[in-house]
């Protein structure tokens, strides 16, 4: 099968291959699944177990991607709850070969139902982008109605699902970004938009929660924003600024099918809008795969026409 593998850990495109590698085969309770479409993060590159194994071994050639949408063609030993041919979508496990190939073995427990009424494209969107806004707001921060949200990088694919899942639930939300990021942060629902490079993140008084994904600075200076009581949330590694009176949390996204039915329910109903950017072919992909390429959204990868 065809299939996008890592050969160098600098973060430049030159680091990726499209190669030939074996069709994957089921283990105890995995399914195979054909892939459909597939999304990227650009920053798996700086994630260690794009490299390493969960013993610290380097891995060879590993393929990328972890997020997809497909269709199930081999059930391993043990598997329940899906069945041959069925629309599925999800995440793989980090260690494991992923998924911007044209077939990938996943944990059942993992997947999620796609209905038929949902474009591969969409479905593959949606997984880590969507359960991240989840997991982040919810689980992590403990929204409530009528709080205030920092929604950093409010026009990205993360950020886009936090905006519209937060003001959602009640809250009011302050997206930040770019200048050329504001009118596409207002559509998606945020209340009022900050330039990060123009304004002052001190201007707003304070929040209550504020929705990490970019780090550095920008996350000292919105913990010192936070209300008493407040709760950080961080997406981009161990937590560096710590709120006086408040929670830091930093976490890394889980695959729960039950969210991701919650999650593709309202693409389907429209209370929820995927931020899809760029979307290319398989054999085209490796250029729009560079890491240190700004792209607006989130980049999928059409597997299968």
């Amino acid at each position: 099968m065809k299939a996008i593998v890592a050969t160098d850990q600098a973060a430049e495109a030159a680091g990726i291959t499209l190669a030939q590698r074996p069709e994957p085969t089921p283990a105890i309770n995995d399914v195979v699944v054909e892939v459909h479409a597939s999304g990227f993060v650009p920053a798996e590159w700086e994630w260690p177990s794009t490299w390493a194994d969960r013993s610290g071994r380097g891995r060879t050639h590993a393929i990328i991607g972890h997020e997809f949408a497909g269709v199930v063609t081999a059930l391993g030993y043990g598997t329940t709850g899906l069945s041959l041919g069925q629309r599925v979508f999800g995440i793989t496990d980090w260690h494991r070969d992923g998924t911007l190939a044209e077939y990938a073995a996943v944990e059942a427990r993992n997947l999620a139902p796609l209905p038929g009424d949902v474009d591969f494209t969409v479905g593959a969107s949606l997984p880590i982008s969507g359960l991240t806004a989840w997991q982040g707001l919810f689980q992590h921060g403990r929204l409530r109605a009528g709080q205030s949200v920092l929604a950093h990088g409010a026009a990205g694919a993360v950020g886009a699902v936090v905006t519209q899942l937060a003001r959602e639930f009640g809250g009011y939300v302050i997206g930040t970004g770019r200048a050329a990021d504001r009118q596409a942060a207002l559509e998606f629902g945020a209340n009022e938009f900050l330039d990060l490079e123009h304004d002052d993140l001190g201007d707003i008084g304070g929040v209550d929660l504020v929705f990490d994904v970019v780090g550095g600075d920008v996350q000292r200076r919105s913990a010192s924003i936070l209300r008493p009581g407040g709760t950080l949330v961080s997406v981009v590694g161990p937590v560096e600024a710590r709120p006086v009176d408040g929670l830091a949390i930093d976490f890394v996204v889980e695959s729960v099918p039950g969210q991701l039915v919650e999650i593709v329910d309202r693409v389907r109903d429209g209370r929820l809008r995927t931020h899809i950017g760029t979307v290319v072919s398989l054999d085209d992909a490796l250029p729009a795969l560079n890491p240190t390429e700004r792209r607006k959204g989130k980049t999928v990868v059409r597997v299968r026409p």
